[in-house]
C-alpha cells in the first residue's frame, strides 16, 4: 500500500522583526495544520531578511545555537500542540563557527537533529560564504512521528548527490527550505527553469516526491521567484503571483494537488505572500517496483526497466 503525507510549503516575504516573522509563521503553520498538513515547510532563513546580498558583520549577531534558537524555541510547542513536523530553517552559530542550517522538530515538540547546508554558494547577490562554513552533518534524514523526511537547504537542490544519498537512506519525501530569485548582477538571466529542471530530475531520478518553500517577492532589489512547480511534465501549479509549493512528482499526483490548491489573495499584510498549500504526497516507490504494476505516468518505470 503506497505511504500518504500531507505537506505543506509556506512562501511569503519576511522584514528585520524577528518577533512578527515567528508570529507571521506560526499564523500559517496553524491554517495549514487546519487543513490537514502534518508535515509544514517554512522557506529558508525565515527569521529575517535574506541578508546573503551583500557582507555586513552586523548580521552575525543574528545567529544562535541551535536549540536556544527563537524560531526553533518558538515551533517546537506549536508542533506539539498541532501534531505536526515542522523542519525550522536557522542561523546557527556553534562556537565560532556559523551555520546555515535546519531544525528537525517532530510532532511531539522534540528536536530530532540538525542538518547543516553543505553546498554554498558566493556569487553576486548570494555571498553565503562570507556567513556559512560549508555543513559538517553529512546528508541525513529523519524518522518522525509523520515519515521519514529528507532535509536539503536551498543550493543543495542543484546537487544530485543531495538527493540521491537521502534517497537511499529511505526518505519518503524530500523537502528543500529555499531563498532564490533573480541574478542581481545580469537581469537578463532567469534561472527559474533551470532550477525547477534540477529539482525535476532529482524526483524522476530518485522516484520520490519534492517539495520547496522559497520566498517570494522583493528585498533590497533582488526578486524572489518562489514560483511554485510541478512534475515530470514540466507543468506549473500556480501563476507567477502567488506563493508557491513546490511539488515534483507524477502527473497524476499533480492533478491532484492542483485541484486542491486553494484560491487566496494576497494575506492580510498585503506582501503578496503567505499562501499554504496542503499537498497529499503518495509515496510511489513500492509501487513503482513491484512486477507488472501499470505505469502510474506516462515514461514511468517499470519492473523491467529496473531489472536491466
Amino acid at each position: 500500500m503506497a505511504k500518504t503525507i500531507k505537506v505543506a510549503a509556506i512562501q511569503t516575504a519576511y522584514g528585520e522583526d524577528l518577533k512578527a516573522n515567528i508570529a507571521k509563521t506560526e499564523r500559517f503553520v496553524r491554517e495549514a495544520a487546519g487543513k490537514g498538513a502534518q508535515v509544514i515547510l517554512p522557506s529558508e532563513l525565515f527569521q529575517g531578511p535574506y541578508f546573503c546580498t551583500t557582507q555586513e558583520e552586523k548580521w552575525f549577531g543574528t545567529a544562535y545555537e541551535a536549540k536556544t534558537h527563537p524560531c526553533v524555541v518558538a515551533m517546537a510547542p506549536l508542533a506539539k500542540e498541532l501534531g505536526v513536523v515542522i523542519p525550522v530553517s536557522i542561523y546557527e552559530r556553534d562556537g565560532p563557527q556559523y551555520y546555515n542550517s535546519v531544525v528537525i522538530v517532530d510532532a511531539d515538540g522534540k528536536q530530532l537533529g540538525v542538518y547543516r547546508k553543505s553546498h554554498i554558494p558566493d556569487g553576486p547577490g548570494y555571498q553565503e560564504k562570507y556567513y556559512f562554513r560549508p555543513g559538517d552533518t553529512g546528508f541525513r534524514v529523519w524518522d518522525t512521528k509523520k515519515g521519514r523526511i529528507g532535509v536539503g537547504i536551498c543550493w543543495d537542490q542543484w546537487y544530485p548527490e543531495t538527493a540521491r544519498a537521502m534517497a537511499l537512506m529511505g526518505a519518503d519525501v524530500l523537502l528543500y527550505p529555499t531563498a532564490i530569485g533573480s541574478e542581481p548582477h545580469d537581469a537578463s538571466l532567469d534561472t527559474a527553469a533551470r532550477w525547477r529542471r534540477a529539482m525535476l530530475g532529482h524526483a524522476v531520478s530518485n522516484v520520490t516526491p519534492v517539495a520547496a518553500a522559497n520566498r517570494v517577492g522583493t528585498e533590497n532589489g533582488q526578486v524572489f521567484y518562489g514560483t511554485q512547480r510541478v512534475d515530470e511534465t514540466d507543468s506549473v501549479l500556480a501563476a507567477a503571483d502567488t506563493p508557491y509549493v513546490v511539488l515534483l512528482g507524477p502527473p497524476a499526483l499533480t492533478a491532484a494537488v492542483m485541484a486542491a490548491l486553494p484560491d487566496r489573495a494576497p494575506d492580510s499584510e498585503g506582501d503578496g505572500g503567505g499562501v499554504v498549500s496542503v499537498l497529499l504526497i503518495k509515496q510511489l516507490k513500492r509501487l513503482l517496483l513491484v512486477h507488472n504494476t501499470p505505469a502510474l505516468w506516462p515514461g514511468a518505470p517499470t519492473q523491467s526497466a529496473h531489472s536491466c
